[in-house]
């Protein structure tokens, strides 16, 4: 295993992973058991539906605390779906992809990263998004007195701090699975280094 990651690392240089390098990775993953390849495939998305309910939580939090009555699925709609695709896409961004193409042979950096976009996609996205949408609905229905120009700041620090306690289970918890996520997608990497070499290795003289 340890020649087949100094020999993915030497096309590494400059940070610019080698087209070879990748099609050897692809190659492998196609040999994995399928297991491996679905959980590999679908991890993020599991990921992105915590993300989607947290947001629901911290809407309907927002909600209670301003009163909202009125356009419940209006103001549900996008705090489901928007962090549901930005944890996608984030965590295929920043751990999928360069493990992939073999740009990521950093098990600490996979972990943190799977840690932070998990926490951040699941835990104060949906807070910085609930916020001026329920403000706005707030506004909108007059549910709530809105703070003087004055006030405004410290109006919606008190407003957020209470909610923000509430949804720190939910931050660790989202963050912790992501550690988790990107753990297992780092050892199913290692598993597709650990592979016996394939006839495409042989063409593009890896191995």
């Amino acid at each position: 295993m340890g020649d087949n990651v100094t020999l993915l690392g030497q096309d590494h240089q400059h940070n610019n992973p080698s087209p070879n390098v990748m099609q050897v990775l692809i190659e492998r993953f196609e040999r994995l058991p399928e297991l491996d390849r679905t959980f590999f495939a679908y991890g993020p998305f599991y990921l992105g539906i915590n993300s989607a309910f947290a947001g629901l939580i911290a809407n309907s939090f927002f909600r209670r605390v301003l009163n909202i009555a009125q356009a419940r699925f209006t103001s549900s709609l996008p705090m489901a779906v928007l962090p549901f695709l930005s944890t996608v896409a984030g965590y295929n961004a920043v751990v999928s992809k360069p493990l992939l193409s073999g740009d990521l042979n950093c098990p600490t950096c996979a972990l943190v990263r799977g840690g932070l976009v998990a926490s951040l996609g699941g835990g104060l996205y949906p807070i910085v998004l609930a916020l001026p949408i329920n403000a706005g609905l707030a506004t909108r229905y007059n549910t709530s007195p809105m703070p003087e120009k004055g006030n405004i700041i410290r109006f919606w620090v008190a407003v957020c701090q209470p909610i923000m306690k509430k949804l720190s289970f939910v931050l660790i918890l989202q963050a912790a699975f992501g550690v988790y996520l990107s753990s297992k997608h780092y050892a199913i990497y290692l598993k597709m280094l650990e592979l016996p070499p394939s006839h495409t290795d042989s063409e593009l003289n890896i191995s």
